[in-house]
C-alpha cells in the first residue's frame, strides 16, 4: 500500500483531466494553432500575458527548449507574486492597469495575444484582451469555463472577449482534493494544465512549420550540441521585438 496516497489520487486526477484536454479543446486547439501559425509565417508574435500566479505561463513559454522563439511574455511586477502576492490581487483588479503595460508590449494585427486567466474575470485580464482586439490581434484564452461562469456575476468575462477559447477544465476555486474536516482543497491544476495546452499548440505549429518546408524557430537546450548556434540566430532574430531576452 502506498505511503502517500493523497500524492497519489492528485497525480491521478491531474493525469485523467490531461487525458481529456484533447476531447474538450479538439477544435479550440486546432483553431488557437491555426492563429499562432499565421503569426509565425506573418514574422508576427505569439503574446503571453497573465496576472498572479498565471503569469508562470508565460514565463514557461518564454526562451523555452522546445519552444517556439516568438513567444514573448508580459510581465510587470505589480501583477506578479514575487516581490507582492497580496498586492497584486489588488492591482490586477484596477482599472487602466493593462494600458499601462501593454505600453511596453506593441501588439499589431499579425500578432496574437494568449491570456491564461483560471478565473477569467479579474479587471487586468479583461482590458488586455479588449485592447488587443482593438489592435487586430487574435486572443486566446486559457481559462476554466466552469470556474469563470460560476463567479462572472454578470462581469465581463476574458472567454467573452477572447476569439479562441482554450479550456482547461479546472473546477472552481483550482483545487481537485477534498481536505477533511476543514471545508478547504488542495492540489491546483491550472497551471500544469495551462502548460500542457500551450505547449500542445506550439508543438503542433513547429511541426506544421517544418512539414511546410520552413524552418520552425525552436530553441535548443543550452547544453545539447548546436545549441549555441541554434539559439543564437533566434535571439538576433526575435531580441529586438522581445524586451526579455
Amino acid at each position: 500500500m502506498s505511503s502517500t496516497p493523497t500524492a497519489v489520487a492528485y497525480l491521478a486526477e491531474l493525469a485523467a483531466r490531461m487525458g481529456r484536454l484533447m476531447e474538450a479543446n479538439a477544435g479550440a486547439i486546432a483553431a488557437a494553432a491555426d492563429a499562432v501559425e499565421r503569426a509565425a509565417r506573418a514574422d508576427g508574435l505569439v503574446y503571453i500575458f497573465g496576472t498572479g500566479h498565471s503569469h508562470l505561463l508565460a514565463e514557461e513559454a518564454h526562451y523555452r527548449a522546445g519552444g517556439l522563439a516568438l513567444a514573448v511574455p508580459v510581465l510587470s511586477t505589480p501583477l506578479m507574486v514575487h516581490e507582492g502576492a497580496v498586492s497584486s490581487t489588488t492591482f490586477e483588479r484596477i482599472p487602466g492597469v493593462a494600458a499601462t503595460v501593454f505600453e511596453h508590449y506593441p501588439l499589431g494585427p499579425n500578432d496574437v495575444l494568449v491570456i491564461p486567466s483560471n478565473s477569467g474575470v479579474n479587471i487586468a485580464t479583461v482590458e488586455a484582451a479588449q485592447l488587443a482586439k482593438a489592435k487586430g490581434a487574435t486572443v486566446i484564452a486559457l481559462t476554466s469555463v466552469e470556474y469563470s461562469t460560476q463567479v462572472a456575476g454578470g462581469r465581463t468575462r476574458v472567454m467573452d472577449v477572447a476569439d479562441i477559447v482554450l479550456d482547461n477544465g479546472a473546477p472552481p476555486g483550482d483545487a481537485v482534493l477534498d481536505l477533511p474536516g476543514s471545508g478547504l482543497r488542495v492540489g491546483p491544476v491550472s497551471t500544469s494544465i495551462g502548460a500542457a495546452l500551450i505547449n500542445a499548440v506550439f508543438a503542433e505549429v513547429a511541426m506544421r512549420l517544418q512539414a511546410s518546408g520552413g524552418e520552425a524557430p525552436v530553441y535548443r537546450s543550452a547544453n545539447m550540441p548546436g545549441a549555441k548556434e541554434i539559439n543564437e540566430r533566434l535571439i538576433a532574430r526575435y531580441r529586438p521585438r522581445n524586451r526579455h531576452l
